[in-house]
C-alpha cells in the first residue's frame, strides 16, 4: 500500500475534510436533538417499520424446527368440539386427554397456550381430572396471564410460592402488574410448570418482542383489603418449557428487557419453513379406537404446544412477517429462538448514531470531492443502497439490528448541507473576486474602471427620472514631493489614511474611488452644486487637520485640492463631468492648494 499517496490526497483534499467534519458535527447536535425531541417518536415508528420489511425479506431464508409441534383449535376444530361436546370452552377434561394421549408418543415438552379459568358450568369433575393430568407429567406446561385490572372488578390472588422465580439481582426496568387471571387451583396446587404469556405490542400495535420475567406483588389479605408485601418475578411459560427441554438455565434472565424475537415467515402456509399445525379434531379422533388420524410417533420427543387459531376467540396478533398470526405461533417462535439462540440485538444508541454519522459522513466528502452534481447523487444513491442492503444482511447473518431510517435521513441532511455550503462557497468566491475586480488593493476604494461604470449608470438615471448628482475630485498636494522625502511606503500609508478618511466623510450611498495615482473622486448621489461644494470644503478641513501616521512614533499631515461638478449643469456626459472637476482641481492648486476651486458654471 502506498501510503504516501494516501497521505498526498488527504493533504490536497484538506478543505473537503475539514468541511465534512464540520458538517458531521452538526448532524451530530441534529440527530441528538432529534431523538430527544417528539421528533423521535417519529423516527422510532418509522424504524420499526423497516424493521418489520427486512424481517419479512430474511424470513424467507429461514426454516423452523422439526421439532415444534402445535395442536391448534382452527376453524374446523372449533365446529367440530361445539358439535361433539355442545359448549365452549369445551369440558376440561378433554385437555386431560388430549394431555395423556400426547405424553403416551413421549414428547419432549407440552405447554398449553390456553388459560384455564373459572369453569362456565362449575364442573368440578372436569376440573379435577384435568388437574390430575398435569400432576402425573413433569414436561407439562400451562399458563397465567398478569395484568392491571381494578380490585374492584377483580381481587388479586395470591399465588403459590412454588410457581415464582426470584431474581438473584433485581430488575428495575421489569414490568409489574398488579392482578392476575388466576387459573384454576386443580392446576395450581398439583403443578409448579405454571409461567405468564404476557406478550407486549409496540405503539403500532404489532408484537414484536417478549418479555422472560415480569414481577407480582405478594398480598396479604386482611379485613377485607390486600396489603402488598413484596414482588416475586415470575417466569415465562415458553421459556420454562424450553429449560425443561435442553435441561440448563438460559443466559436470557440477566436481563428483564424483552428480547426481540426472530421471525419465520408467513403462517399458514403449506411449506417446510413454516411450524406444523395439527388440528385438534384429529387429535380427538385419534384418541378414540378405530379412528386413527395420525401416526403413532407424531409426538414423539417433540415440543408440543396447545392453543387456538380461531379469530372469534382473539387470541390473534400482528407480527413483522404476518398481519394474522395466532398466539400459539408467537410462542414457538420464541422456543424456536431460544432452540437457535437467534434473538435479534438491537445495537444501541451510541452505535446507531455513529454508524449514521460515518454513512452521512462519507456521502458529505463525495459531494464535496466530485464537481459533477449527477456523480455525487448517484455515488450517494448506490451507498445508501449498498447500506440498506447491509443492515438486511447483518440482521440476517448476525441477528444484529441496526438503524437504517436515522442514517438514511442524515444522509440526506448532508448532501443538502454539502450544497448548500457549496453555494455560499461559490458566493463568496464570485463576491471576492467581484471585489478584487472593482477594488483597489492598496485603499480599499472602487477603482477607475467601477467609476466610470457609475458615471454612466448615475447620467442614465438622473436623464430618466430628471435628477442630478455631483463629483468631487480630490488630489493630494505635494505628494511626489512627500513620497521622495519620505518614501514609498509613507507616501502608501497616506493614500490609505486619507481614503479612509474620505470614506468616513461621505454617506453610505455615495461612491469613493480612487482615480489614479494620488487622484481620488467621490460620487455624491442626489447632491446639487452648492450642496457638493459644502462637502468638499468639509473635507478639505478634515483632512488638512488629521495627522497620517506613517512610521511608528511618526506622523505628517497632508492637504488636498478639491474640484466640484454637478450634471447635468457641468456636462451631460461623464468626460464633460470629468474636464469640468478637474478645472475646479486646478484652480485650487494654482490659489495655493488646501482648498476647493472655483469655476463658473458654463465656462
Amino acid at each position: 500500500m502506498n501510503f504516501s499517496k494516501i497521505k498526498d490526497f488527504f493533504s490536497n483534499n484538506k478543505n473537503i475534510l475539514n468541511y465534512t467534519f464540520l458538517i458531521v458535527f452538526v448532524l451530530l447536535i441534529v440527530s441528538v436533538v432529534m431523538l430527544k425531541s417528539g421528533f423521535g417518536n417519529f423516527l422510532n415508528t418509522m424504524e420499526l417499520k423497516t424493521f418489520d420489511l427486512r424481517q419479512s425479506v430474511i424470513a424467507e431464508k429461514k426454516t423452523v424446527s422439526d421439532d415444534i409441534r402445535i395442536i391448534t383449535v382452527d376453524d374446523e376444530s372449533y365446529e367440530y368440539v361445539i358439535n361433539k361436546y355442545g359448549e365452549w370452552p369445551i369440558p376440561r377434561h378433554v385437555y386431560g386427554e388430549i394431555l395423556d394421549y400426547v405424553e403416551s408418543q413421549n414428547p419432549a415438552v407440552v405447554g398449553f397456550d390456553l388459560l384455564f379459568v373459572h369453569s362456565m358450568r362449575n364442573n368440578k369433575n372436569s376440573d379435577d381430572r384435568l388437574g390430575a393430568a398435569f400432576k402425573k407429567y413433569d414436561n407439562a406446561f400451562t399458563a397465567i396471564n398478569f395484568d392491571d385490572r381494578d380490585f374492584t372488578v377483580r381481587k388479586p390472588v395470591v399465588l403459590p410460592a412454588e410457581i415464582s422465580h426470584e431474581s438473584e439481582s433485581g430488575y428495575s426496568d421489569m414490568p409489574i402488574y398488579k392482578n392476575c387471571r388466576a387459573i384454576i387451583p386443580q392446576i395450581l396446587n398439583n403443578t409448579k410448570n405454571i409461567g405468564h404469556i404476557n406478550t407486549s405490542k409496540d405503539d403500532d400495535g404489532i408484537t414484536r418482542r417478549i418479555t422472560l420475567t415480569v414481577g407480582y406483588p405478594v398480598y396479604k389479605y386482611e379485613n377485607g383489603n390486600y396489603e402488598q408485601k413484596e414482588v416475586r418475578y415470575y417466569d415465562y411459560m415458553t421459556y420454562n418449557m424450553f429449560k425443561k427441554f435442553a435441561n440448563k438455565q438460559f443466559p436470557l434472565l440477566s436481563t428483564a428487557k424483552p428480547v426481540i424475537l426472530n421471525w419465520y415467515g408467513e403462517t399458514g402456509l403449506e411449506d417446510k419453513k413454516n411450524f406444523k399445525y395439527i388440528p385438534m379434531w384429529k387429535v380427538i379422533e385419534s384418541m378414540e379406537n378405530g379412528k386413527e388420524k395420525l401416526p403413532a410417533d407424531t409426538f414423539k420427543n417433540k415440543v408440543v404446544f396447545v392453543g387456538t387459531s380461531v379469530f372469534s376467540l382473539s387470541d390473534i396478533k400482528s407480527v413483522p412477517t404476518s398481519k394474522y398470526m395466532p398466539g400459539v405461533e408467537i410462542h414457538a417462535t420464541l422456543f424456536n429462538n431460544l432452540m437457535d439462540n437467534s434473538f435479534i440485538h438491537q445495537a444501541n444508541s451510541a452505535t446507531n448514531i455513529l454508524i449514521a454519522l460515518v454513512l452521512a459522513g462519507i456521502v458529505a466528502f463525495v459531494c464535496f470531492y466530485c464537481s459533477s452534481v449527477a456523480i455525487a447523487t448517484g455515488i450517494s444513491v448506490v451507498l445508501s443502497a449498498c447500506y440498506l442492503i447491509f443492515s438486511t444482511l447483518i440482521m440476517q447473518w448476525a441477528n444484529v439490528w441496526i438503524w437504517t431510517v436515522l442514517p438514511i435521513l442524515l444522509t440526506i441532511i448532508s448532501i443538502i448541507a454539502v450544497y448548500i455550503t457549496k453555494y455560499i462557497l461559490k458566493s463568496r468566491d464570485f463576491e471576492l473576486t467581484y471585489k478584487l475586480a472593482t477594488t483597489d488593493g492598496l485603499t480599499d476604494l472602487y477603482n477607475h474602471r467601477f467609476f466610470q461604470d457609475q458615471v454612466r449608470l448615475c447620467i442614465a438615471d438622473c436623464r430618466r427620472y430628471d435628477r442630478h448628482f455631483s463629483l468631487i475630485m480630490i488630489d493630494i498636494d505635494f505628494f511626489k514631493k512627500f513620497n521622495d522625502t519620505y518614501g514609498h511606503q509613507a507616501g502608501d500609508a497616506v493614500l490609505r489614511g486619507v481614503a479612509h478618511t474620505l470614506k468616513k466623510c461621505v454617506r453610505s450611498s455615495d461612491i469613493v474611488c480612487r482615480y489614479g495615482g494620488e487622484e481620488m473622486v467621490i460620487i455624491l448621489k442626489d447632491t446639487g452644486f452648492d450642496e457638493a461644494t459644502a462637502i468638499a470644503e468639509k473635507i478639505c478641513k478634515t483632512i488638512a487637520s488629521k495627522p497620517f501616521r506613517i512610521a511608528p512614533n511618526t506622523d505628517k499631515q497632508v492637504t488636498i485640492s478639491l474640484g466640484v461638478a454637478t450634471f447635468p449643469e457641468c456636462g451631460v456626459e461623464p468626460q464633460e463631468m470629468i474636464e469640468f472637476a478637474d478645472k475646479g482641481l486646478y484652480a485650487a492648486k494654482e490659489n495655493g492648494r488646501n482648498q476647493v476651486g472655483k469655476v463658473n458654471i458654463g465656462e
